[in-house]
């Protein structure tokens, strides 16, 4: 069966391109037809997976601060996209922490900005805003997350992805409500909140996967903050799934204003799992290495958090392909390749991007 998705000849224009997850969804819209435009910071890791699969060449790339708003502004007038997906942020726990200033200006303002820019662009459709399954009030408990619970956030980045999600709300009702559409505006926002996502390409410090594969490639002792921590573990690719999903439906829709809410994606329940279980079947997938656990955590994470996804599966028609089996062996099997240097890594991105469609 075809992939369902076309977004052939459409404009996209998507904030924080040269990002991990901002690079997996250039590629894939690429393979899908759009005409990109990419605005973002550039890379901030060494290797970077944005050039790895030198996409600068396909797209129009343009190097510059989120906070910007009025080159912002000229970008949205001067190339008029028709879908925004905004994933430009601060995206580190820690570092908010040590800079949460940046981490505000950046997630909230940032957020601000890429509104007010639509809300002077009239050809904008849809506008996907990516927050964070952090974005919760978290309580601690066994529950899955669901869209209509309270938002919070102990920590700044935390905090900082509450208020972008307040923030887009009241755009929303103020400027892009579901009764004006297409009488005052036309344009659908809806806000995503995705679990913890792996997948090759990602060289972030203080994230799991990436400090893992750091530590084996070096022959070093992984380092844990909190082994007994449960988070939704997914690929990468699953809440993409969602976003270009819900971003289809948004443009193509006779009733659209259905989609303009806010959405979870994460993986079915068996699949949220603890830290040490995930570093345990990293290491027996990559052939050998050891853990150890910090005794003093430099900072405070939530024990646990669990999203319920029951929305995305009933109303979008979206649900998770790959489990956290699978998840690991297409992540291990990208790093593994990538440290042989056996392959061109641009090829086996696209491979597995083909292996999800069929999925």
């Amino acid at each position: 069966m075809d992939f369902p998705l076309n977004f052939k000849g459409t404009k996209v224009l998507i904030t924080g391109h040269t990002g991990f997850k901002g690079s997996w969804l250039t590629l894939w819209l690429l393979r899908l037809g759009a005409k990109i435009i990419g605005y973002s910071l550039p890379p901030d890791t060494k290797p970077s997976l944005f050039e790895l699969l030198n996409l600068k060449r396909e797209i129009v790339h343009i190097e510059e601060d989120i906070r910007n708003y009025k080159y912002l502004e000229g970008v949205f007038q001067k190339f008029a996209p028709e879908i925004v997906f905004h994933l430009a942020a601060q995206p580190l726990v820690k570092r908010s922490y040590l800079e949460p200033r940046l981490t505000y200006e950046t997630n909230v303002m940032g957020t601000l900005n890429v509104l007010e820019a639509i809300r002077k662009t009239e050809s904008v459709r849809v506008c996907i805003v990516v927050t964070s399954d952090k974005c919760y009030e978290n309580k601690e408990w066994i529950y899955g997350y669901r869209e209509k619970d309270p938002l919070g956030g102990d920590d700044p980045y935390s905090s900082s992805k509450a208020c972008a999600e307040i923030l887009t709300q009241a755009y929303r009702k103020s400027f892009f409500s579901s009764t004006n559409l297409r009488k005052t505006h036309q344009v659908v926002v809806a806000t995503v909140r995705a679990g913890n996502v792996m997948g090759g390409g990602d060289w972030q410090e203080d994230r799991l996967i990436p400090d893992c594969i750091r530590a084996l490639s070096q022959r070093k002792p992984i380092v844990l903050r909190n082994p007994e921590a449960i988070r939704p573990w997914q690929h990468v690719l699953e809440p993409l799934y969602g976003y270009l999903l819900l971003a289809h439906k948004a443009l193509l829709s006779e009733n659209p204003s259905l989609y303009a809410q806010a959405w979870n994606f994460g993986p079915f329940e068996r699949d949220q799992a603890k830290v040490r279980e995930v570093v345990e079947r990293i290491i027996k997938l990559w052939g050998g290495g050891e853990y150890q656990i910090l005794d003093n955590p430099p900072f405070y994470e939530a024990k646990i958090l669990r999203l319920d996804i029951s929305k995305a599966l009933i109303e979008l028609g979206w649900k998770p392909k790959w489990d956290l089996k699978i998840t690991l062996e297409k992540t291990i099997n990208w790093y593994k390749t990538f440290y042989e240097g056996l392959r061109n890594m641009r090829k086996l991105t696209e491979t597995q991007i083909e292996e999800y469609e069929k999925g």
